[in-house]
């Protein structure tokens, strides 16, 4: 492989690497386990408006299943759409939640194939850098500072999400979602499954958990590349 392809793999490993180990992490919260630890804390804050942590558990277990379908969000929405609040015939969700969330499951499906795509170049790049032994250390050099530049991203993020919570959320949503359409009063069920401290310890796992894994992934690479050397 000649110096200018292998300096072409090299950049596309950096740059793809933030996105893979973010979504890696993303893909690890949107999984049954998150909803079960945090709904378990005893500083989670209880339901206004009468819902048991059990009743929540089911329900939110229910939104989670509906991200993870294969399903377009036009079909895989009837599933939410069959959900009843407990004890009553009444729909869990009204019209503007149901469309928020397509529109989520809109942005979670994109995500996955982002993160496909990333996982292919990070993974087809090293194999290819790693594979003869005059481009070994570039390599090495990739997952030095393709993690290095995963950490430096999630130093800014995690101070930002610590210190400026509220902005970080509202900025985030106005990103990805038309505006107007992600906010509801808070007796509706999507806020009262998802309060925001279930947002803001999601935000913090995201952001501490990709922050470790680049530091990890950094640190493998300057210590291949010293045993190297």
């Amino acid at each position: 492989m000649n110096r200018i392809l292998t300096n072409i793999v090299f950049a596309l490993v950096v740059l793809a690497m933030p996105s893979f180990l973010v979504l890696t992490v993303t893909r690890v919260l949107i999984s049954d386990w998150y909803p079960r630890y945090e709904y378990a804390k005893p500083d989670f804050p209880p339901d206004p408006y009468g819902f048991t942590q059990a009743q929540r558990l089911d329900l939110a277990l229910v939104s989670i299943h509906y991200l993870q379908r294969a399903e377009p969000p036009e079909s895989a929405i009837e599933m939410l759409k069959a959900q009843r609040l407990p004890g009553s015939d009444r729909p869990l969700f009204d019209q503007y939640e149901l469309s928020h969330m397509m529109d989520v499951k809109r942005l979670t499906d994109v995500l996955w194939k982002v993160h496909i795509v990333a996982g292919l170049v990070v993974v087809a790049g090293l194999i290819l850098l790693l594979a003869r032994r005059e481009t070994r250390m570039a390599g090495y050099s990739a997952l030095l500072y393709g993690g290095g530049l995963t950490a430096l991203l999630l130093v800014s993020l995690v101070l930002f999400v610590l210190l400026s919570w509220r902005e970080f959320f509202i900025m985030f949503h106005d990103v990805f979602f038309p505006p107007g359409t992600w906010t509801f009063d808070w007796s509706n069920s999507l806020i009262r499954l998802f309060p925001d401290k279930f947002w803001f310890d999601a935000g913090t796992i995201l952001t501490v958990g990709s922050l470790f894994l680049g530091l990890l992934v950094a640190l493998a690479g300057w210590a291949l590349r010293k045993r190297a050397a």
